[in-house]
């Protein structure tokens, strides 16, 4: 994995949020510009395709799902496009984006959309008995940490966005 370098007009967060550069939220944002960064950094190395263990169309699907779980519609889209935009499977896009893991076969993506619910809805549940399935479904256990840093971040991203969104309204 290489590492990227930060630029300020392809920040995922500031896209998904609708903030235009030079606004005075973007500005805001900006201020703390080592967290903007950290977190573009964050995004970039956990959908690198080079990233072993978890195949770059199973985060796409995990993320879409856990966005779909928290009522993100927005953020959910893209992640959306970007899965269809690599060869994935129809089912499983399927279920990430309006089923249940359950109408999945037994597998990988099946735990991990399993894991995702639990950690995003019932934490509580995401305890030692739910990773113990992972690494029964084929999961390494580097992918079993990758995976639960994907669900963070992703939850941490989703809250982000949802606050820069109600201070824009709150401006308007």
């Amino acid at each position: 994995m290489s590492t990227p370098i930060y630029d300020i007009d392809n920040d995922v967060i500031d896209q998904l949020a609708g903030l235009q550069a030079g606004s005075p939220l973007h500005t805001l944002r900006h201020q703390r510009e080592k967290v903007a960064v950290a977190s573009q950094g964050s995004y970039d190395t956990l959908f690198d395709p080079a990233l072993e263990g978890i195949g770059l169309d199973e985060r796409l699907l995990v993320a879409l799902y856990a966005c779909r779980l928290a009522g993100a519609a927005d953020v959910a889209a893209h992640y959306r496009t970007r899965a269809q935009a690599l060869p994935v499977d129809a089912a499983q896009l399927a279920v990430a984006d309006s089923g249940e893991p359950e109408q999945l076969a037994e597998g990988r993506l099946r735990a991990m959309l399993v894991f995702t619910r639990a950690l995003t809805q019932r934490p509580v549940e995401g305890d030692k008995a739910a990773i113990e399935k992972l690494p029964a479904a084929g999961i390494s256990t580097p992918a079993v940490v990758a995976l639960s840093q994907l669900i963070a971040f992703i939850s941490y991203q989703l809250r982000v966005v949802a606050g820069l969104k109600a201070m824009q309204a709150a401006n308007q």
